[in-house]
């Protein structure tokens, strides 16, 4: 079967990648192969690192002080981390969806154009096009379609964090990093993005961190492990979570901490 071929590639890679912040350690010789089409979750304690390192692979972290990186992070074979990597290239190809919705203070359509048109797209017809065609991405097109002029601030918060995710679609990623993106949501509303998450992997790569492990089971390929800085343990959800191989993860997954 060619899907299943298509996610045994890798898309990013990460190498002995090791994170700073002044001089204590965040994160400690991580290693992993993040495959192309899957979704892959990050789970394990509060403060583990697992949204720091969620950060690494778009950047973001660039942009807190007294930070620093060592090791390798490479996307389709190029390091990220190279001095010729332009930055806001990088996070058009890896968009980020964060914990909390978070839309502009604008209008549903402008919520959508602003990648594009900060990207260059300033033809009416075209960012019509792809404002409903993220939108539809997004599983949120029918519900908006006749208010695209109304704040984004209006809507609730399940639908803010569809229109944030739809935002994220309209640079046209290739990587898609979530920050426990359904938290803040109810379960209906999480319902919603968990079955966007499964569409979204045909098209997209998608990193999911997540305090919530069912969510893990139920969404994602592969599952990475983490517990005070360290990637205990990492591999397809199925078995990390019916073999785990190390007595932390059986710990942690039967509730014993954490």
């Amino acid at each position: 079967m060619d899907n299943k071929h298509m996610a045994d590639e890798v898309k990013m890679s990460v190498k002995n990648l090791d994170l700073y912040y002044g001089q204590k350690q965040a994160l400690k010789n991580i290693n992993m192969d993040i495959h192309r089409n899957a979704i892959t979750a990050l789970i394990g304690p509060s403060g583990c690192g697992k949204s720091t390192f969620l950060k690494t692979l778009n950047r973001m972290n660039d942009l807190i002080d007294n930070v620093r990186i060592t090791g390798q992070v490479t996307l389709d074979g190029e390091d990220i981390f190279d001095r010729n990597m332009d930055v806001t290239m990088l996070r058009k190809r890896v968009g980020m969806v964060f914990q909390q919705p978070n839309p502009f203070p604008m209008s549903v359509y402008d919520n959508i154009a602003y990648g594009p048109r900060v990207h260059g797209i300033k033809n009416k017809a075209k960012l019509d096009e792809i404002v409903e065609e993220s939108l539809r991405g997004a599983a949120i097109w029918d519900e908006v379609k006749d208010n695209l002029k109304k704040s984004a601030l209006r809507l609730s918060g399940g639908q803010q964090q569809r229109i944030c995710i739809a935002r994220a679609l309209a640079t046209k990623p290739e990587v898609i990093l979530m920050d426990e993106p359904t938290s803040a949501l109810d379960p209906i509303s999480t319902t919603k993005i968990e079955d966007l998450m499964e569409e979204l992997k045909r098209q997209y790569t998608v990193v999911v961190v997540t305090h919530n492990m069912q969510q893990a089971v139920r969404v994602s390929d592969y599952t990475a492990f983490f517990l005070v800085g360290d990637m205990v343990e990492y591999g397809e959800t199925k078995e990390l979570f019916t073999y785990p191989k190390d007595k932390r993860t059986e710990d942690y997954i039967t509730g014993r901490f954490g």
